[in-house]
Order: C-alpha cells, then structure tokens, then sequence
C-alpha cells in the first residue's frame, strides 16, 4: 500500500491544489450566493463524486490518453467551460422569477437530483483537477507495495473527501452570506446576476484556456 512519507506528501500536495481558487470552489460559492447553503452542499457533494469518477477514470489507463492527445485534453475543456457558461445564462435569465417567488417565501429551489447531478458534470469536467489527476498522481504512487491502480483509486477516494469538506466550507459561508443579505426582492436579483456572472466569467476562462493551448 502507499507508504506513509507519500500519503503525507499527497496529503500537502492536494491542500493546495483544493485551497487554490478554481472551478470547484467559484461554482460552490456561486451556488451558494445563488440558492443558499443545502443547495451549496449539495452541489460540492456532486462535484466531489465527478472528481472522483474522473481519477477513477484516470487510474484505469485513461491518464496516459489525456497526456498524450493534445485534443482530447481540449475537448474535455471546452465541453466544462460551455456547461458552465449554460448554467450561468440559466440562471441569468431566470433570476427575476426566482427573486419573486423568494421574496413571496416561495420554495423555488432546484430539485436535489439535478443540483446534484449539475456539479457532478462541473466536477468530471474539471480541468485543474484533470491535470493534477495525471500529472501529480503517479508520483504519489508506491509501485513495490501493491496495484498501482488501487493505490489511484484510493488517492483519488482522499482529494475528493478533501476537496467536499473544503468546498463545502466555502458554499456554506457564501449561503450563509446569502441569508443575511437578502432582505428584498431587487438584492437577491443582484446576488443571482452575481452568481450567473461568475459562472459565466468561470466557463469563459475555461474556453480560453483551452482554446490558446491548444
């Protein structure tokens, strides 16, 4: 199994690479801004599952694919950045009604499959994890003490329990933030076009990103 001084290493390693502002973080505050804090938990208890569907993916031989096709690393980008760009708009457009029906007291918060499954598609999109999957991994890897491919899966099982409990602290904070601000109708339409515009803005970023490198 790993041994002790790379688990530790790891351990270091994804703290960073969770803490660092990206996409998993910008979308659960976004959400969180957006709905409140059990939609923010429950998007991050998504986008946790899609990482680790994607290290799943990475350990059984997809990593080497990634590395090695410049194309396919640029789709996976693009397909994440449009997705994001889409909710954004989404909920861009509906931001009117939804302040309404919240002002009302009016339960309009998205059903919990489809929170769930939207940061599920944010979280196997993700590019920065995709990179840190592939290019950080093998190094944690301890090739004399059992499959290596378990050893994946069970790094993979740890950044994702990480990066929930990490993330979620930060959609908590910004639902509870939400909360206290929204006294009327006309601020939760600005806290909502907040958080359309930093989807938005994330998934542009993304399309960039992958567009220049490719």
């Amino acid at each position: 199994m790993i041994s002790a001084s790379h688990l530790t290493q790891f351990f270091i390693a994804s703290a960073v690479i969770i803490i660092l502002p990206g996409p998993s973080v910008t979308f659960a505050v976004a959400r969180g801004v957006a709905w409140g804090r059990s939609v923010a938990v429950l998007t991050v208890l998504g986008n946790s599952v899609g990482a680790l569907v994607l290290s799943a993916i990475v350990a059984v031989g997809l990593g080497p694919l990634i590395t090695h096709s410049k194309l396919f690393s640029t789709v996976l980008q693009v397909l994440g950045g449009c997705y994001l760009i889409w909710l954004g708009s989404s909920a861009l457009r509906q931001r009117h009604a939804h302040a309404l029906a919240m002002a009302q007291r009016e339960d309009v918060r998205p059903p919990t499959w489809q929170v769930v499954r939207q940061g599920f598609v944010v979280g196997v999109l993700n590019p920065k994890a995709m990179v840190f999957f592939v290019a950080v991994f093998p190094h944690f890897v301890s090739r004399g003490r059992g499959d290596v491919t378990v050893q994946l899966l069970l790094l993979g099982l740890i950044f994702s329990v990480m990066a929930f409990v990490s993330d979620s602290t930060w959609g908590v904070v910004a639902g509870t933030a939400r909360d206290w601000l929204a006294k009327s109708a006309h601020r939760l339409v600005v806290m909502r076009v907040i958080g359309a515009g930093v989807m938005i803005a994330l998934g542009l970023v993304v399309l960039v990103s992958a567009l220049v490198s490719a």
